[in-house]
């Protein structure tokens, strides 16, 4: 049984899910769709029972009706797990993962400024990417964000 199969096998027998919601892509390339309340489990399993110590990045989405989160967990082998999470709009929140990965505060940043999802306890820091200065509830990733929100210097538009 390969690597990506023995992970597979581990994150259904433990989750109670079904197999085929598990797909290995390729070698070394695991993907699935995990329930959000139960996503900090999974993590700290992969982390404490397979190796997954790397985040890689965490990839923000807008699916019209709710957000999506791809979280990309690597092994030192080469072994990549994808986690997707779905966010849903009404109530836009999630926990950080910076008490297991440290460097993930980036990329949650990412995810409030270009979105405009909450994510409970993300230690203090810079906004990123955007500047500083730019008008709050401005979320240009969101699929209903138009620049012509803004003026010309980049202020919200009265």
């Amino acid at each position: 049984m390969s690597e990506e199969e023995k992970i597979k096998t581990a994150i259904c027998e433990k989750f109670s899910i079904q197999a085929d919601t598990v797909k290995i892509q390729r070698a070394r390339r695991i993907w699935l769709e995990f329930p959000l309340e139960q996503f900090h489990n999974l993590l700290k399993f992969l982390y404490e029972n397979h190796g997954c110590k790397i985040l890689c990045t965490i990839t923000g989405q807008d699916e019209k009706t709710s957000f999506s989160a791809m979280y990309h967990v690597a092994r030192e082998d080469g072994i990549m797990i994808n986690i997707k999470v779905m966010i849903p709009k009404e109530n836009p929140v999630i926990k950080s993962l910076c008490g297991t990965f440290p460097g993930g505060a980036i990329y949650e940043r990412e995810l409030v400024d270009m979105f405009g999802i909450t994510v409970e306890n993300l230690p203090p820091g810079n906004r990123y990417p955007l500047p500083e200065n730019w008008p709050a509830n401005q979320f240009p990733l969101r699929k209903d964000w138009n620049a012509e929100m803004l003026d010309k210097k980049g202020e919200e538009k009265s």
